[in-house]
């Protein structure tokens, strides 16, 4: 994942909030980023959309699919319809093969035993390689790459282009970030997370003071 481009930071929030009054700043002092705490604590949310930031992310298709149901963005996807599908999928560390504990909604997850471990990891660079075979065979024999796409499992890498404001990026990360989260995506709003500290080191620190929920 990198940051593709940016147009975001802590003074598109004061501007957007000082229009109100016609009024404009070309630095930040010290009553500006008091004003951005407020602006956070009291939830007004949108001078926290005047800004931009471009991402390009590559991941498994199962987290694009839960990162695409956060709308309030905009997407652009690899298509497999137009290009030539890669051989490239998801493996886990050994340390991220988990069994789950509970019921939905409640339950927790532990790790399991080395040799489980080890034997998931080969179960499915087996069925990556056959599915990816399958593939290719399809598509050698004419088969059109918007159908033999669909022998692709879940695991297969995709990429795309995501362009958000900062309220939309806290949303994400408040959510995927959370110790609820699904590990594999928690790990993908981390490093959002820190271009959201590196570009609005204001804005992303009264958003953790705030308890971390988007205005």
């Amino acid at each position: 994942m990198r940051l593709d481009g940016a147009l975001a930071d802590d003074l598109s929030v004061v501007n957007g909030a000082r229009v109100s009054f016609a009024r404009r700043k070309a630095e930040m002092d010290d009553s500006d980023a008091g004003l951005i705490r407020f602006l956070m604590r009291d939830r007004h949310g949108t001078p926290f959309e005047h800004n931009a930031f471009r991402f390009h992310i590559r991941c498994p298709i199962f987290v694009a699919r839960e990162w695409f149901r956060h709308r309030v963005g905009s997407f652009n996807e690899f298509s497999m319809r137009y290009a030539r599908a890669t051989d490239d999928f998801y493996i886990p560390e050994p340390e991220d093969v988990r069994s789950q504990v509970g019921r939905p909604g409640a339950y927790s997850f532990e790790p399991v035993a080395d040799e489980l471990a080890e034997a998931t990891r080969e179960e499915l660079r087996a069925v990556y390689e056959t599915a990816f075979a399958t593939y290719e065979r399809l598509v050698e024999q004419g088969v059109a790459r918007e159908l033999a796409r669909a022998v692709l499992p879940v695991g297969a890498y995709t990429e795309f282009f995501w362009t958000v404001n900062a309220r939309s990026l806290m949303n994400f990360v408040s959510l995927r970030a959370a110790e609820t989260a699904q590990r594999e995506i928690r790990r993908y709003a981390e490093a959002v997370e820190s271009f959201l500290a590196e570009r609005m080191p204001v804005t992303h620190e009264a958003f953790v003071a705030n308890g971390r929920v988007a205005p």
